[in-house]
């Protein structure tokens, strides 16, 4: 992953269909999982990168070449990609696994991801692209997605890459002809200032923007028009089944209602009844 050479910014955002974040998770029959016949939208931390690398669009005006939207997931996932276009994405990249297919673990996203700007550099150089319209500066993406909590693929891909990273992002900013992103990230008690040299992965936090755009009708209407490329994991050369076997997903036992009690001495009662033991 290498900077392009003219003084242009080229911006990959990852993003992840989801289930809605308003639906209450249930587990489904079979417990393998949680039940996925519900509505499903794209993971609210990913919206709020579509929108950071849009805003930087606006703010850097043509120093921003291009931003390209991509996505890991079955067919329906496609929807997801058309709403980061309708929200001022140039581009998709859907790499499309089957419908049955168990979800890939971070480490097997982010090896796509890595194959992903790897393909980009090449196509650019075997075009002979003089402004780089191909290669990678800059990766925007969430911090974590909302269905499994795990806030890894970011790191991962700044790894195999090579690449700075700055995670938890809540303000961006890119000095293009420097080729250096400042980045103010969420810390335990506060935030810290970081300086990354581009090319760079940023994974962005809630705290970034109040609300993400919402997509108006007619950028839908253009949205539809805007090309999307479909691959597959073994196009890319990339093993995505998960090393690990989910054998069963139960829910937590439903919570028992609590009890009042006349004096202290009915409490200490209870409390011995329950078997809790004081400790001296």
């Amino acid at each position: 992953m290498q900077p392009t050479a003219a003084r242009f910014l080229n911006i990959l955002v990852p993003i992840k269909r989801c289930v809605d974040y308003a639906v209450k998770i249930r587990v489904n029959p079979q417990q393998t999982g949680i039940d996925t016949n519900v509505k499903h939208s794209m993971n609210p931390f990913d919206e709020i990168a579509v929108e950071e690398a849009v805003r930087l669009r606006e703010r850097l005006k043509d120093k921003v070449k291009s931003i390209t939207v991509v996505t890991l997931g079955p067919a329906k996932a496609a929807e997801t990609l058309r709403t980061a276009l309708a929200m001022g994405a140039d581009s998709g990249i859907h790499i499309e696994l089957p419908e049955s297919a168990p979800p890939p673990e971070p480490l097997g996203v982010a090896r796509v991801l890595r194959a992903v700007i790897e393909r980009r550099k090449k196509m650019a150089t075997e075009e002979g692209s003089g402004t780089g319209g191909g290669t990678t500066d800059l990766v925007i993406m969430g911090k974590q997605a909302i269905d499994d909590d795990l806030g890894q693929t970011g790191q991962m891909l700044a790894a195999l890459l090579g690449a700075s990273q700055a995670t938890c992002a809540s303000k961006l900013d890119v000095d293009v002809d420097k080729r250096v992103a400042h980045v103010r990230t969420e810390i335990d008690g506060g935030a810290e200032e970081l300086v990354c040299t581009l090319p760079a992965v940023i994974t962005t936090d809630l705290r970034y923007v109040e609300q993400p755009r919402y997509a108006s009708l007619p950028n839908i209407m253009k949205a539809k028009k805007k090309p999307i490329e479909k691959l597959t994991p073994t196009d890319l050369g990339v093993d995505v089944t998960p090393m690990l076997e989910t054998i069963k997903v139960t829910e937590p036992p439903k919570r028992v209602g609590g009890s009042k009690v006349g004096n202290v001495d009915e409490l200490v009662k209870k409390l011995k009844e329950s078997g809790v033991v004081a400790v001296a």
